[in-house]
């Protein structure tokens, strides 16, 4: 292994983005794909790279949490570092990562109140254009941790919960998201349909009021209070699917309420 971080990488008919976000990993001591057995290219594409990687195939089952668990399990390294087939790793963000001072892991070590975890400022681009304001504007993740500080959580918009302190780097991490509107409006249908049931099973119900005061709120929090309006046209349309997002969650909640 060149170095003792493993980058591990979660996908679903991805034939179009699995090259690019290898290659971006190539400095990566290992690099382990969990596929949820993809219909298209992307396994075959992932067998036919140039960066060598370790392919497990399960069913996601409307679970990302669990699914990322899964690939961390598989890790072999120290320190896991995890990205999406539509995130790239810069070059500045790569050597950053590569020289920090990672400690390596001891059977039997306890985790301590050092710094187990980082933290990646992440640039959206999208249609051409870097969104710096709204939904995406100053976001940071944690994405970079000891292999045994702790454990994803969340069906969707899942956490990485972790014990010991964190850093933030200072290198940014690019994501290339929803290049066009029918790829947005495929992945909200998807993501709202999990945050839908994961609220319905948590006992969370959903009215007249939350569906017009979450849409509502959402585009006013993303547009206005957080500045979308200076992202232009991106920033406008992004604002809107967001609030239709909220939309979606809620309207999809009541439905299900509906058919108890």
């Amino acid at each position: 292994m060149k170095n003792k971080i493993s980058g591990v990488i979660l996908t679903k008919n991805e034939e179009k983005n699995i090259k690019d976000c290898l290659q971006s990993l190539m400095w990566c001591g290992e690099v382990i794909v969990v596929d949820d057995y993809s219909e298209d290219k992307t396994v075959k594409k992932c067998q036919m790279s140039n960066v060598k990687c370790q392919i497990y195939q399960r069913s996601l089952n409307g679970d990302f949490a669990a699914q990322r668990n899964y690939g961390l399990s598989k890790a072999e390294g120290d320190w896991v570092f995890f990205v999406d087939t539509d995130e790239r790793v810069p070059e500045a963000l790569a050597s950053e990562i590569i020289n920090l001072k990672l400690p390596a892991s001891q059977r039997g070590e306890q985790i301590s109140s050092k710094i187990n975890g980082y933290y990646v400022k992440r640039r959206d681009f999208m249609w051409g254009k870097e969104l710096r304001y709204g939904e995406t504007g100053g976001i940071k993740l944690l994405r970079l941790a000891r292999k045994d500080s702790g454990e994803w959580q969340g069906k969707v918009h899942e956490e990485w919960v972790i014990k010991g302190e964190t850093e933030i780097l200072d290198n940014y991490l690019l994501h290339y998201p929803h290049q066009n509107i029918n790829e947005f409006l495929k992945e909200i249908n998807f993501y709202t349909g999990i945050r839908a049931k994961e609220l319905f099973d948590e006992g969370v119900r959903s009215g007249f009021l939350e569906i017009i005061l979450y849409t509502k709120a959402k585009f006013v929090q993303n547009y206005f209070l957080r500045l979308g309006i200076w992202d232009g046209m991106p920033g406008l349309i992004s604002a809107i699917l967001m609030s239709f997002h909220s939309f979606l969650v809620r309207g999809k909640l009541w439905l299900l309420w509906q058919r108890k």
